[in-house]
């Protein structure tokens, strides 16, 4: 599951390299992915796109380590960062890590040893000195895997219904989705509440929007294979979602986005 978390906010600032992998098979219900970084530049601005997960970011060269909770808006964040590591974590992963619903982050950008304890430092630690991207997502599965614990379970159907939304199903709606679970709408709501921190509606907005950026990250994108990669109605529906979730116009977006190199671990 392929989620980008930021892109630099000023034009002009420079390239920067990613490298992503997925993490080990066994972690794959509770880390949704890894990833390498590294800009041109010094720290420069960030643009915070909507996400349904939460993040951790690892910055060797500058703010102390962050986390980041779920959001239905862009923000733009003054402290980048420039060369480090990130992780996601799905709401089933935030509960067998930080054992808390992912609700209680939602819309919150906070330090990762307020949330992780004396973990923090050692992980931190070992991840810088590893020589490279690959050597750090070892580390990650190493870490992670022994400090998961996943007899912390969230209500499994609500943790269903947040990764069905995270396929590309068309414009499938909440009643369908209740209906093919065996639940109801409310509860579902109710139940996103209380869990995920966002409504499940907002979920499905957010997927869609971040399938349509990953589109725009690829070699020979163009703008209407962002639409239709993100399930979208058509031109005039791409444009406001845009808007809304990233705070730019598609063109602005998609010249952001094509200034990350990606590259193989």
């Amino acid at each position: 599951m392929v989620q980008i978390h930021s892109a630099l906010a000023d034009a002009g600032a420079g390239p920067c390299q990613a490298v992503a992998r997925l993490p080990e098979p066994r972690l794959r219900p509770f880390v949704s992915g890894y990833s390498g970084f590294r800009a041109a530049a010094g720290p420069s601005r960030r643009r915070l796109f909507p996400l349904a997960q939460t993040t951790v970011i690892i910055d060797f060269a500058g703010p102390v380590p962050l986390v980041t909770g779920p959001r239905a808006t862009p923000t733009v964040y003054e402290e980048g960062w420039r060369h480090g590591v990130a992780f996601g974590l799905t709401p089933a992963g935030v509960f067998a890590l930080l054992g808390m619903p992912m609700s209680e982050l939602t819309g919150v950008t906070g330090r990762l040893e307020d949330l992780l304890g004396r973990r923090a430092g050692p992980l931190v630690d070992e991840l810088g000195e590893a020589p490279d991207p690959a050597a750090r997502f070892a580390v990650l599965d190493r870490r992670l895997g022994a400090w998961l614990e996943r007899d912390r379970t969230p209500d499994a159907l609500v943790t269903r219904a947040w990764w069905r939304l995270q396929e590309p199903a068309g414009r499938l709606t909440i009643e369908a989705l209740a209906g093919e679970l065996g639940a109801s709408r409310r509860y579902l709501e109710l139940g996103f509440r209380r869990q995920i921190g966002l409504p499940p509606k907002t979920v499905a907005r957010i997927a869609r929007f971040q399938r349509a950026m990953y589109a725009l990250t690829r070699p020979s994108a163009t703008l209407a294979t962002a639409v239709a990669s993100g399930g979208f109605a058509d031109q005039p529906h791409f444009t406001r979602e845009v808007r809304a979730m990233s705070g730019v116009t598609p063109t602005e977006l998609f010249a952001f986005l094509q200034d990350v190199e990606q590259r193989a671990p």
